[in-house]
């Protein structure tokens, strides 16, 4: 993309110095008056300026072009993010859910166990639900933790795609006044020498 932005600010500037040796040129190899001459250099020189506001023209089109491609860009990043954290935040929901399901199944399986057995039946029954609640506190953490993990990516994401665009939009404004700053500077080039000759 570099490239094409160096190729095109080297095309308007060659352009614009081409034309005007190659008036410069024309003008002064033509054998004239001084009136002709005159007349002659003012018509190059509006030539010249018409020919740079159309190159400033382009470079603003191609600005904007940049700007769109740079909004579509941060859209569809946004859009990934978005995506990407709905399918994990499903992911996390029914590892969740599979793991509570889990310590519910073993839970019961134990307790069946437990309840057969008469010695030590009461204490056993204990241990397991104290067991339980604390796999089910920690499912629970993990979750929590997962959850807040989940937000502050979600939230890097958004920071990450707003700089991207707003990095887009000012190199896109600077190159276009780049451009219309050469596009002028040259034009002035041009009338200065067209008043040297006059």
């Amino acid at each position: 993309m570099a490239d094409n932005q160096i190729n095109t600010k080297d095309f308007i500037i060659g352009t614009l110095v081409g034309s005007f040796v190659g008036a410069a040129t024309a003008l002064l190899l033509a054998p004239k008056s001084g009136k002709e001459l005159r007349g002659d250099l003012n018509d190059g020189a509006v030539q010249v300026r018409n020919r740079a506001s159309e190159l400033a023209g382009a470079a603003q089109e191609k600005g904007e072009e940049l700007k769109d491609k740079a909004y579509s860009a941060t859209s569809d990043l946004t859009k990934k993010a978005v995506d990407a954290t709905s399918d994990f935040s499903k992911t996390v929901a029914d590892k969740s859910q599979e793991l509570t399901e889990n310590v519910k199944q073993k839970t019961a399986d134990l307790k069946d166990t437990v309840d057969d057995k008469l010695n030590n039946a009461q204490d056993k029954a204990e241990d397991l639900k104290d067991t339980a609640e604390d796999k089910l506190d920690d499912v629970k953490d993990k979750a929590s933790d997962v959850k807040d993990n989940v937000s502050d990516k979600i939230e890097d994401v958004k920071k990450e795609a707003g700089d991207k665009k707003a990095e887009a939009e000012e190199t896109a404004t600077k190159k276009a006044a780049e451009v219309k700053k050469e596009t002028k500077k040259a034009a002035n080039e041009v009338k200065k020498e067209a008043n040297k000759k006059s």
